[in-house]
């Protein structure tokens, strides 16, 4: 192996900012290759996600008999986001726990390939025609096992992503990696707006009911390996002096020395995902519910909100490295509750059509999932290093299980307010938890990923 190049003196004012972590020369290649990484598998991992909200939608009746109730087909399908979700915090637990003992390198490795596997199964299930109910069954399970291992795949990849770079650009980084999950959302509506173009999508039979859908989850597998391939064959892992010294049981490590910190990421990452899961599952079903849109225009205004929030990530992220993650969540917080609240509130109150839905849509994008910009580094650095993975992991994936099951809140305002309104309530009700979970943690922009007297309040 070649020398390391020498770090350049003009990259930060000061010395350590330039190495990974801190306090390390940087071997630059080594730093992109896994920054890289890190952004390829967020982006894959994000495109995964979302693919049943927006391209089943269309294609709803292919797992369900055609006399089921509004109702019951909406909670159906609610399940079947509901179910990666919920499979994600225990996948979180299982991977958090090899990428502390054994590595972050070969642990995403595992989990990249598990999840390319059940994505290309997915694409291949037979529809309610042929095996009647055990055709969305099947659907949910999967989901579920995918959610294992996309749970698994963030907590190895992004920790080791950011143990590579620079603490002066870990901001950067961070909202670089992050912002592939609205590009990963709109990529998914392009794809599928283009299937809706040039595929007749009405009626059990159509072309796009029938196997239209399957294209992008073929992507979505052939994403997969061509990550497994990346990693494979450029990423390496950390210095030892990042990934601290390894524990049998890291997860008991967590919970027993450090419950204070897991609680105040918990009720940040609680607000994050009830925001997120009013932008990206609620808002397309009130767009063509309540605002009449078109299956092609819900995909468009979707879009559109997407990209919104994908270009202001990497501002967040420089702005967060500037006056700090935990001013950025305080701030951020606030916004949510006042503009991306009153923006959805407006946007459900108009009659402006298309036009209306894509103006408001801006804002919707900036104003409800913005927290994701430095999420990346901020819970990365609020964990030291022998437990870095298993932290992150649990501390981002936990949350998700109270905010997936947001039909049943919505429910609880039935007779209180109209159903397209109650979505804003549970969006300000996001930025105050977003806001308090910033306000409760400590500031970690300047701690060194190899030092963990840096890392403040940690019990």
């Amino acid at each position: 192996m070649s020398a390391p190049p020498p770090a350049a003196p003009s990259q930060s004012a000061d010395p350590n900012d330039a190495r990974p972590g801190g306090s390390h020369s940087p071997d630059m290649v080594k730093v992109r290759a896994a920054v890289r990484g890190g952004t390829l598998a967020y982006f894959v991992d994000q495109f995964d996600i979302y693919l049943p909200i927006v391209v089943l939608a269309p294609a709803a009746i292919y797992f369900q008999s055609a006399s089921l109730s509004a109702s019951t087909t909406a909670l159906l399908a609610s399940l079947v986001f509901a179910s990666t979700l919920v499979g994600r915090p225990l996948g979180a637990v299982v991977f958090g726990h090899f990428a502390d003992t054994v590595g972050r390198k070969r642990t995403t490795l595992v989990a990249v390939g598990g999840f390319g596997v059940i994505t290309l199964l997915t694409a291949c299930l037979p529809g309610y025609e042929t095996i009647g109910m055990w055709s969305v069954g099947l659907l949910i399970g999967l989901r579920f096992i995918d959610g294992i291992f996309l749970g698994g795949e963030y907590t190895t990849a992004v920790p080791l992503a950011m143990e590579w770079s620079p603490k002066a650009k870990r901001g950067l980084y961070a909202s670089i990696i992050t912002s592939t999950s609205p590009l990963a959302y709109a990529t998914i509506a392009a794809i599928t707006l283009l299937l809706l173009q040039v595929l007749p999508s009405a009626g059990l039979h159509s072309a796009y009911v029938q196997w239209g859908w399957r294209v992008p989850f073929l992507v979505g597998a052939l994403l997969s390996a061509l990550l497994f391939r990346y990693y494979l064959k450029n990423v390496h892992e950390p210095p030892a002096e990042m990934t601290g010294e390894r524990h049998k049981l890291p997860l008991a490590r967590l919970v027993t020395r450090y419950p204070k910190a897991l609680a105040q990421v918990f009720v940040l990452m609680t607000g994050t995902w009830l925001a997120t899961n009013m932008e990206a599952a609620v808002t397309p079903a009130q767009l063509k519910e309540h605002l009449l849109l078109s299956s092609k225009q819900v995909t468009l205004t979707m879009l559109v909100i997407n990209v919104s929030a994908a270009v202001c990530y990497p501002v967040f992220g420089v702005l967060s490295q500037h006056i700090g993650r935990r001013r950025f969540y305080i701030g951020y917080g606030l916004s949510v509750m006042v503009i991306g609240a009153g923006s959805y509130t407006l946007l459900m109150t108009s009659d402006g059509g298309l036009g209306a839905a894509l103006g408001w849509g801006v804002l919707i994008g900036v104003f409800t999932v913005g927290t994701f910009g430095p999420i990346a580094a901020y819970l990365t650095e609020r964990f030291p290093a022998d437990i870095r993975s298993t932290g992150y992991g649990v501390g981002y994936s936990l949350a998700l299980i109270a905010p997936a099951f947001y039909q049943f809140y919505l429910r609880q305002f039935d007779g209180i307010m109209s159903a397209h309104l109650a979505p804003a309530v549970l969006i300000a009700l996001a930025g105050l938890l977003i806001s308090v979970g910033g306000f409760i943690g400590p500031e970690t922009k300047d701690v060194d990923m190899a030092d963990d007297s840096t890392i403040p309040a940690l019990s």
